[in-house]
This record gives structure tokens, C-alpha cells and sequence, in this order.
């Protein structure tokens, strides 16, 4: 029998195969338009979460209070994705991987400006490293392929504006039906893209992108259990496994071999989140413990 440290870091794993497995077949899936591919990423994951929407729940599943805020979590999310998609189809898997650990740092930003959290020296000072960390990678003004470095970034924007609005939708709406919303915002929007062309997929090809649709929906479900059975602290780190997944699928399956200023951005970024995530943790203990004390 596992322990719930065991089963945390369990899901974690998984949730993290599953999204590495998810960013393979989107990269591969260059013969097909975005759009058809965000369908097919929104669609299985409506089907996904119906799987598992409350029975108390399936006659009014879709009733909320704050669809203002699911609006812009949408709108953010939707811009991640979108941005997310291209960097995977037009820059190396690992180089994708490593930008798109930065989104921690734009969320203490955000955080700052949009939640009035107080941000201490130590994480603005993680902050500063893990820009330069992106300044290394992403070699501004060097590369004449250097456009296509602004989509794992806009990926980062988006996802921490959506971390924020996590924050303030998780303390009354519950997870699935957050994700529910989602998967139906991606899939309204591929409809729109239709008159832009969509290819008839085969039948082989058909499965295996229906399998981004379940494979992000089963992800992020993972990811909820993991932090559910074990504590942030310990699990989080596992994250970084996906840089190592990246780096084997990216060799294998495309030949593509990390440059050393991939893998030094990378590492600064990464010193950068943990420490980020670090302060996060005190400052949560040291609030706690003020409350305890009072």
C-alpha cells in the first residue's frame, strides 16, 4: 500500500509523462492546422471531464457565480495554448521546455501588480536570474530565427496570468469544472478556424491526436491528485523531469541536440523558479505560524 508522499509523487509522474507525451504529438503533428489541432485538444477533454463531473452535479454542471473570471481565465489560457502550439511546431522540443519553466517568474510579477502580494529582495532577485537565464536561451538580436523565441514567452505571460486566476477561482469553483471550461473555450475557438482549412485525418492519425485531447485532460487530473496526497514542496520539483524527456523525444524522434546556452538558460531558470517556490513555501509557514502564535 502507498504512502500518500508515494502516491503524490505517483501522480506527479504521471501527470508529467502525460503532457511530455501530449507536447510530442502536437510537434509532430506539423501536417495539420492549429486550429484542427486545438480541437482536437478541447473536444476529448470535454469528453474526459464528463467522465468524472459529480452525479450530483450532471443537471446543472455548467451553473457558476464568477463567469466573469472563467472568462478571463479562458482568454489567458486560450492565448497560452495557442502560443504554445506554434513554439512547439517551429523551435526544438528541449529549447520549448526550458522557456516555458519561466512562467513562475512572470507569475510573481503579476502577483505583484494584480494581487498586491508582497514580493521580498530574494524573489525579485530570482526574478532578475531567471531573465537572464531567457536572455541566454533566446539570444535576442542573434538569431534570425529569434521571432519564434516570443511564443514560449507569450506561453509564460498567459499561463501565469492563468495561475493568478486559479488562485481566485480554486476557493469556490471546483477543479473539474475550471478544466470543463476550458476544454470548451479551445473547442468554440477551433470552430472558428475552420473556413482556414482543416485536413482529413486518417484513421491512425485520428487516434493518436484524439490522444492530446485525453492526454491533457488526464494530466491536469493527475496534476490535482498529486498536490491532493502530498505537499507542494515535495512534488514540484519532479517537474523538471520534463527538460530531461524533452531532450530524449527531441534527439530520438528529431535529432535535435541541445545547444550548452540551452541547457545553462535552462539551469538559471530553473535555480530561478525554486527559489521563487522556496520563499513561497516560507512565506506560507511563516503566515501560518503568526495565526498559530495569535
Amino acid at each position: 500500500m502507498l504512502s500518500k508522499n508515494q502516491l503524490g509523487f505517483l501522480y506527479m509522474f504521471l501527470s508529467i509523462c502525460g503532457f511530455s507525451l501530449m507536447d510530442v504529438i502536437v510537434k509532430w503533428s506539423v501536417d495539420y492546422p492549429i486550429g484542427q489541432i486545438l480541437f482536437f485538444r478541447g473536444f476529448f477533454g470535454i469528453i474526459f471531464y464528463f467522465f468524472i463531473i459529480p452525479r450530483d452535479r450532471l443537471h446543472n454542471f455548467y451553473q457558476t457565480k464568477r463567469p466573469g473570471l472563467h472568462s478571463l481565465r479562458c482568454i489567458a489560457g486560450l492565448i497560452a495554448i495557442v502560443a504554445i502550439f506554434i513554439a512547439l511546431r517551429k523551435l526544438p522540443l528541449a529549447t520549448v521546455v526550458s522557456i516555458s519553466f519561466a512562467a513562475p517568474i512572470f507569475t510573481t510579477i503579476f502577483s505583484f501588480f494584480f494581487l498586491s502580494e508582497k514580493v521580498g529582495i530574494y524573489r525579485w532577485l530570482a526574478v532578475f536570474v531567471g531573465f537572464v537565464g531567457i536572455l541566454i536561451i533566446t539570444e535576442p538580436g542573434v538569431s534570425e530565427l529569434n521571432i519564434y523565441y516570443i511564443f514560449p514567452i507569450i506561453f509564460c505571460l498567459g499561463l501565469s496570468y492563468v495561475a493568478i486566476t486559479l488562485r481566485q477561482l480554486s476557493s469556490t469553483e471546483p477543479v473539474w469544472l475550471i478544466s470543463l471550461f476550458f476544454s470548451i473555450a479551445i473547442t468554440l475557438l477551433s470552430f472558428l478556424t475552420i473556413p482556414f482549412g482543416w485536413v482529413i485525418p486518417s484513421f491512425n492519425h485520428f487516434v493518436i491526436l484524439s490522444l492530446i485531447g485525453i492526454f491533457g485532460g488526464v494530466s491536469n487530473l493527475w496534476l490535482s491528485q498529486s498536490y491532493k496526497y502530498s505537499e507542494v514542496s515535495l512534488v514540484t520539483p519532479l517537474k523538471y523531469l520534463t527538460l530531461v524527456f524533452a531532450i530524449i523525444f527531441g534527439y530520438f524522434i528529431w535529432g535535435e541536440i541541445p545547444t550548452i546556452k540551452t541547457l545553462v538558460g535552462a539551469l538559471l531558470v530553473i535555480i530561478s523558479t525554486l527559489i521563487i517556490f522556496r520563499r513561497e513555501i516560507y512565506k506560507k509557514k511563516d503566515i501560518t505560524s503568526k495565526l498559530t502564535n495569535d
